[in-house]
C-alpha cells in the first residue's frame, strides 16, 4: 500500500494568517448611528431657541407699551439701551422704535438706523424714550420742528424719559419749566443758558417725577430703565433684568463723581475701602469720626475725599445706602417697619419712615404693599 508523503511545513513566518470574521454590529449601535448626528442636532437648536427666548421674549398680552424714538444725530450705544434693558424683563414690555418722519435717521456714528415706526405710533406709547442726539441739533435755541411735533403726538398720561441730550427736547417743549431735571455734566452750563426756568441738578444719575424722567450721560440710560423696572414691577423684576444684562442692579453715588476736577495731589488714598467697610456695618451708628478713622484720615480730609469720589457727603452716602437696604427688606421679608429700621441702621421706625417718605414719597407700609404685590413667579403673567 502506497504511503503519501508527509506534507511540507510552512514556515511561521511566511504563513498567511487566516482572515477574522469582523464583529457584528449590535442591533442598537446599527440602529442609533444613522439618527444620532440629527439629534444632536435638534437638541443645540433646541436650547438655541431657549437661549434667544430668554434674551428676546416675546411681549406678553397688554404688555406695556415703550417707544424709543431716534433723532437725527442719535447715538447708537443709547438708541439701544431701553430695547436691551427693558426687552429683557420676560416679555412686560414691547419696545418699538420710530424716527420723527417715517424715515431713516443719522446716527452720530458712520451709520444709519431704520427704525420700523413713524410718528403715528407715539399716540401709542405708554413711555416715550428719547434718547441722546447731536449736540449740535439738541443744543440750539430752536429745536427740529419735526421733533416737537413727534412729541406732540405723545398722549396725555404717557411716561417721558430722557437720556442725557434727550432733556433738551423735553426743555423746549416746556416739560422741564419749574421741575428738577439732570442731562450730562459736561452740557450743564449751555443747559441752564439756554433753559434758566429748569432746576438742573448735573450731580445725579437721574430725576424721576413720576410723569417725567431725566438722565445723565451714556450709562445712566442703563440706570433710568433699570429704575423703571424697578418702580413697575419691584426690585426683584430689576435684578433678574440687572444679572441678564450683566450690569449692576444700583450704582452707588451720582454722576457727580465723573466730572472732571482737579484732585489733590496728596496722594492717592481712596475711600472706597471704608465704603464697603461700612456696608458691613449699616445697623451700626457709624459717625463720621470712626469712617475717617478706618481712613486713617483727617474727618476733614476724608469728608473732601469721599465727597470727590461720590458726590455726596458721608452722611448723605449712608443715608441713601441704609434706605436701599430697607427697601430689599421691604419688598423680600416681612419683617416689621421696627425691625427694618433697627436691621438698616436707623435709630427708629419714625426715622426710616420720615427718610422714606422723603424719598420715594410714601410710608414704609405703602411702599410694601406697592413693591410687593407685582411679583411674579418668571414665565407667568
Amino acid at each position: 500500500m502506497a504511503i503519501a508523503p508527509a506534507a511540507r511545513r510552512v514556515p511561521r513566518a511566511q504563513a498567511t494568517p487566516r482572515p477574522r470574521p469582523a464583529p457584528a454590529a449590535s442591533a442598537t449601535s446599527t440602529a442609533s448611528t444613522p439618527s444620532a448626528a440629527p439629534s444632536r442636532v435638534r437638541d443645540v437648536a433646541e436650547r438655541a431657541a431657549r437661549l434667544d427666548r430668554l434674551m428676546h421674549p416675546d411681549p406678553r398680552p397688554g404688555a406695556h407699551k415703550v417707544v424709543v424714538l431716534a433723532l437725527d444725530g442719535v447715538y447708537p450705544f443709547e438708541l439701544g439701551i431701553p430695547h436691551r434693558v427693558l426687552g429683557s424683563a420676560d416679555g412686560r414690555y414691547e419696545v418699538l422704535s420710530a424716527s420723527a418722519d417715517g424715515r431713516p435717521v443719522r446716527t452720530d456714528s458712520d451709520l444709519t438706523v431704520t427704525p420700523a415706526h413713524g410718528p403715528e405710533v407715539l399716540a401709542e406709547a405708554d413711555t416715550l424714550v428719547i434718547p441722546p442726539y447731536a449736540i449740535s441739533r439738541a443744543s440750539a435755541a430752536a429745536p427740529d420742528p419735526q421733533a416737537l411735533a413727534a412729541l406732540a403726538r405723545v398722549r396725555p398720561g404717557a411716561r417721558l424719559v430722557s437720556i442725557c441730550t434727550g432733556a433738551f427736547l423735553l426743555a423746549a417743549a416746556g416739560l422741564l419749566d419749574g421741575r428738577r431735571a439732570t442731562t450730562h455734566w459736561a452740557l450743564s452750563d449751555h443747559f441752564r443758558e439756554l433753559f434758566p426756568r429748569v432746576e438742573l441738578d448735573a450731580g445725579v444719575l437721574f430725576v424721576d417725577h413720576g410723569d417725567v424722567l431725566t438722565s445723565a450721560g451714556a450709562a445712566s440710560g442703563v440706570d433710568v430703565c433699570l429704575h423703571l423696572v424697578r418702580q413697575d414691577h419691584g426690585s426683584e423684576v430689576a435684578n433678574q433684568v440687572a444679572r441678564c444684562c450683566v450690569v449692576p442692579p444700583y450704582r452707588d453715588g451720582g454722576q457727580a463723581q465723573y466730572i472732571e476736577r482737579p484732585l489733590p495731589p496728596t496722594g492717592g488714598t481712596s475711600t472706597g475701602p471704608t465704603r464697603d467697610w461700612a456696608l458691613q456695618r449699616l445697623e451700626l451708628p457709624l459717625t463720621l469720626d470712626e469712617l475717617a478713622a478706618h481712613a486713617a484720615m483727617s474727618t476733614r480730609t476724608f469728608a473732601r475725599r469721599f465727597r470727590e469720589e461720590t458726590g455726596l457727603s458721608p452722611g448723605r452716602w449712608l443715608t441713601q445706602q441704609r434706605l436701599r437696604r430697607a427697601r430689599h427688606l421691604l419688598e423680600s421679608s416681612d419683617l416689621p417697619v421696627e425691625r427694618v429700621a433697627h436691621e438698616v441702621g436707623f435709630a427708629t421706625a419714625t426715622s426710616l419712615r420720615r427718610h422714606l417718605a422723603a424719598e420715594a414719597g410714601v410710608a414704609p407700609s405703602a411702599y410694601r404693599r406697592t413693591f410687593r404685590a407685582p411679583f411674579r413667579t418668571p414665565g407667568t403673567s
